[in-house]
């Protein structure tokens, strides 16, 4: 019958030969995190935020304010016009619409107008931050998704105010229209800043 290592201890002093049970560490190779496999987690979340930037865009200006156009006697929400409004048209545009229809509007922006620039934003930082590797592009594209998403929030709130006004102001107006138009201009300069980032990517070496 064997002997337990204290046995052995007692009988042999330090010359007792004790086999070692110590548990060699478990490594769980299925955890192991190469650069290869983070960047590809990172190309499906920008895969992911793009189909669904386009999903929100679909839905909130050929959709759903398309079809506001129904209780506005046909008059374009503020959001499709991409040149701008006036006070003119503020005014016939509140001339169309009920208490209700603008609360409809009201209730597009605080939804699919919130997600649709946010999420556009955060897919286009995610885009560009793991296409450009340098810092100084990296920022300089940078600029263009984020101040989109502060303009088209912006824009919403502007556009709430001068409707729900009894008498807007023409400085109001502008203001909101500006915006607007800002809005539209910094989303097309974000989606070249996404091209420029796609090109920028494939043409930078691979580590070896």
């Amino acid at each position: 019958m064997s002997k337990t290592p204290a046995q052995r201890i007692k009988k042999h002093g330090s010359k007792a030969v004790v086999p070692d049970h110590t548990q060699p560490p478990v490594i769980n190779t299925t955890t192991q995190r190469t650069p290869q496999k983070a960047q590809g987690n990172s190309k499906l979340i920008v895969i992911a935020g793009v189909v669904a930037s386009l999903f929100l865009f679909w839905y909130l200006h050929l959709l759903t304010l398309n079809q506001m156009t129904q209780l506005s006697g046909g008059l374009a929400m503020p959001d499709s016009l991409i040149g701008g409004f006036s006070l003119d048209y503020i005014v016939q545009l509140q001339e169309a619409m009920d208490e209700a229809a603008r609360g409809q509007l009201n209730y597009v922006h605080k939804t699919a107008g919130t997600l649709f620039p946010l999420i556009f934003g955060f897919s286009w930082l995610l885009l560009i931050g793991t296409n450009v590797a340098r810092k100084s592009w990296r920022w300089t594209l940078w600029a263009a998704p984020l101040l989109f998403a502060v303009a088209h929030l912006w824009s919403n709130v502007a556009i709430d105010s001068v409707l729900a006004a009894e008498s807007p102001d023409a400085g109001s107006v502008a203001l909101a229209s500006a915006v607007t138009v800002a809005s539209w201009v910094l989303l097309l300069i974000s989606l070249v800043c996404g091209v420029l980032a796609v090109f920028l990517g494939k043409k930078s070496p691979k580590p070896a």
